[in-house]
């Protein structure tokens, strides 16, 4: 540890208490869950438990010019909680309460460390329930969510976290304390703050409570799966169900890759039954009617469907959610969150098959088909060793150059982070991330929070 930085544990230390320095805490909460670019272990990790935690941190760090990292869960994909040289990791994980529930007004106060599975477990007798839906849902922090806004399984209904963010409580890089937003779902008085530090990830501020929109939990819900001969006659079912003006709550899109990852994990059979695999969800009291039209759109199209009221199509949504977490060894596979405009899904995905096999690495696709939304996954054998690693990066970096030709974005819900850092250029003109550094120095003038992330 460089002397340099005593005194300032030794501040910290007073001030907070909860401050561990031993090498196994600091690895252990030295990165998320994306490949790390540049391996740093930060100097301490602070263990907040209250917003006085937060600011006594914030105040001493911008004092000694000290990098903070401000971190939940650490279920993020895109390095946004990775230390830097010299920095600190402030942990929001113990702030975990629900401060208040208003079932009359449809919110909740909560803390950053709240995972999304408990808020939706404590408004569900209610009849409400949270809507942003991660995969991680049942690890991944509110905070985190907020960092990243993050989006999920049914963000093709309900949209992404800022969607349900209506408020929040913010410690600036100075420590001061200042709330942005409003209890109501809709106000239009001055900039909208709240948005700007929604998918900010930590640069501009640390969220310490956050008052969010409350939905309806449905009285019924109906899924279907349909199984399709390829990929591109699944896509065409997409556009199907939007010809018939239904909205689904979740409709996920698996290439035969994944199924294969399925079957292997659980068992199942879904590669022996066709190429790709169409998920759909549909809630409210009219999910029944929208079901008998998404079965005949889906069945003019040829797909394979199983009765209703099977429970498969079921089983099978909380297996996808576990398609992308199967035993691959991580040195050999690279994947993203691309976005491209719906009716772009079917060429893009003929362009990943394209790029695949020019690379001569493997592909699966999985797709929050509702938004557009494409999580490609590259992978080789390990047997390769490093010799392939190359031809991986060339084809993800292929995949995003594709994907903004198609008119989408390097990132449709995991943030930029560090990692997506080299392609921002990219998708963003000089113009727009010098402004957004601008925006960054006045909330941080000392450039402390979360430095080389996101912009």
């Amino acid at each position: 540890m460089p002397t340099l930085v005593s005194p300032f544990l030794d501040d910290l230390s007073a001030a907070v208490g909860r401050v561990a320095t031993d090498e196994a805490t600091c690895a252990a909460y030295s990165r998320d869950n994306a490949h790390v670019v540049d391996p740093q272990v930060p100097h301490a990790v602070v263990f907040a438990e209250s917003v006085e935690d937060v600011q006594a941190t914030l105040r001493i760090a911008n004092m000694h010019r000290v990098p903070v990292i401000a971190r939940g869960a650490g279920t993020g994909v895109s390095g946004a909680a990775h230390a830097v040289k010299g920095c600190i990791v402030l942990s929001l994980e113990r702030m975990n309460r629900i401060l208040a529930i208003r079932v009359e007004d449809e919110v909740a106060v909560v803390e950053p460390g709240v995972v999304n599975a408990d808020l939706n477990a404590a408004v569900e007798p209610y009849g409400l329930m949270y809507a942003p839906d991660p995969a991680s849902f049942r690890q991944a922090t509110i905070g985190g969510n907020v960092a990243t806004n993050a989006g999920g399984l049914r963000c093709a209904k309900y949209g992404v976290t800022r969607d349900s963010v209506l408020a929040l409580e913010v410690v600036l890089a100075d420590g001061r304390l200042i709330r942005v937003g409003r209890d109501t779902f809709k106000g239009v008085a001055g900039y909208d703050l709240t948005g700007l530090f929604v998918g900010s990830e930590g640069t501009l501020g640390i969220v310490v409570s956050a008052t969010v929109r409350l939905r309806y939990l449905s009285p019924e819900l109906r899924s279907v799966a349909a199984v399709f001969p390829d990929i591109a006659t699944a896509a065409a079912g997409v556009m199907a169900i939007a010809r018939a003006r239904v909205q689904p709550a979740i409709m996920e899109l698996l290439d035969s890759g994944t199924m294969e990852v399925i079957d292997a994990i659980h068992g199942s059979n879904l590669r022996a039954r066709g190429g790709a695999l169409l998920l759909v969800r549909l809630d409210g009291h009219g999910a029944r009617i929208e079901e008998a039209l998404v079965r005949q759109a889906l069945a003019g199209l040829g797909a394979q469907m199983g009765p209703e009221d099977d429970g498969e199509a079921e089983l099978l949504i909380e297996m996808r959610r576990s398609s992308r977490g199967d035993g691959q060894d991580d040195a050999y596979r690279v994947g993203e969150d691309v976005a491209v405009p719906r009716s772009r899904m079917v060429p893009y995905m003929h362009t990943l098959e394209r790029i695949a096999e020019r690379q001569r690495v493997r592909l699966r696709i999985v797709a929050h088909a509702g938004d557009g939304n494409l999580h490609p996954t590259f992978w080789l054998d390990p047997r390769e060793g490093e010799a392939g690693l190359g031809r991986l990066d060339a084809a993800l970096d292929e995949s995003v150059r594709a994907a903004l030709d198609a008119g989408g974005t390097i990132t449709g819900e995991h943030g930029v982070g560090q990692y997506k850092l080299r392609w921002l250029g990219w998708e963003q003109q000089p113009e727009v991330r010098e402004l957004q550094h601008q925006i960054k120095a006045v909330f941080d003038p000392n450039g402390i929070l979360n430095p080389e992330k996101a912009i």
